[in-house]
């Protein structure tokens, strides 16, 4: 996707959330146990305001948040932040240095883009919690999230910080997955220590395969299904290993 694209994203799955959250702050969020609307109301402010300050000072600051925050509302940390983070996005070029989490990529264009992903998943928190029909997600910034999602959430969390994931993956006989999103494909290999990403359905038969739309493959594996019953993705694989990948990605997403 164009960073242009991530942008465009950006600021409509904002505008939704922001006009969803003020419809019942106190609901529950069932996809953010133990959250309301107005804790993820202040959680995506948040987040906004932590990425500004790494675009600006080029460290990721911590402990965050500051403690002033606590004194903010909700909608009113969430306007400062998005005012903060787009007027930093407006001065900077993707490819100027920020600092960020994922060693492979220290500029604004990763946060163009993870903000874009981070937004989008929580615009869905937002619709599942007050009861608002979930809009649609545009079929490239789904597919691009899934990308995200396995390549620098799941792939690189496993190769830097193995030692999480060793519940999960020390007693793995080895198994394939193909993810299939409409016509983009993924096949992801694990095993003790390993969880590597290709891209395109590959050859030979895989152990787990997950089929749907861009946007129900998206939402499946980030466990934003919601409670309506069917999904729209197709699971086909033993159940033990299905638990395997979403364990991974559970543990990467943190």
């Amino acid at each position: 996707m164009e960073f242009t694209r991530f942008l465009d994203c950006l600021a409509a799955d904002h505008d939704r959330l922001r006009a969803v959250v003020e419809t019942d702050p106190d609901a529950p969020v069932p996809t953010c146990p133990g959250w309301t609307v107005a804790d993820l109301t202040r959680h995506v402010g948040e987040v906004y305001l932590h990425k500004s300050v790494a675009m600006r000072e080029g460290v990721e600051r911590e402990p965050w948040p500051p403690e002033e925050f606590a004194k903010e509302e909700p909608t009113a940390l969430l306007d400062r932040g998005y005012t903060a983070l787009r007027a930093d996005f407006a001065v900077r070029a993707p490819e100027d240095p920020a600092a960020t989490w994922y060693g492979p990529d220290q500029s604004v264009g990763f946060w163009m883009r993870r903000m874009a992903q981070e937004t989008v998943v929580h615009r869905i928190d937002a619709e599942l919690a007050t009861g608002r029909p979930v809009a649609p997600v545009p079929a490239d910034l789904a597919v691009d999230g899934i990308d995200e999602l396995l390549k620098v959430f799941a792939a690189y969390s496993v190769a830097e910080w193995g030692d999480y994931f060793t519940d999960v993956l020390a007693g793995s006989p080895g198994r394939t997955f193909l993810v299939r999103a409409g016509d983009a494909a993924w096949r992801v290999r694990t095993g003790p220590g390993e969880f590597t990403v290709t891209d395109g359905a590959g050859d030979g038969p895989a152990d787990v395969t997950f089929s749907g739309t861009p946007e129900a493959v998206l939402r499946r594996l980030w466990n934003r299904e919601g409670v309506d019953g069917d999904d729209g993705v197709t699971v086909e694989g033993a159940p033990e290993a299905v638990e395997e990948l979403r364990r991974c990605i559970v543990v990467a997403t943190e």
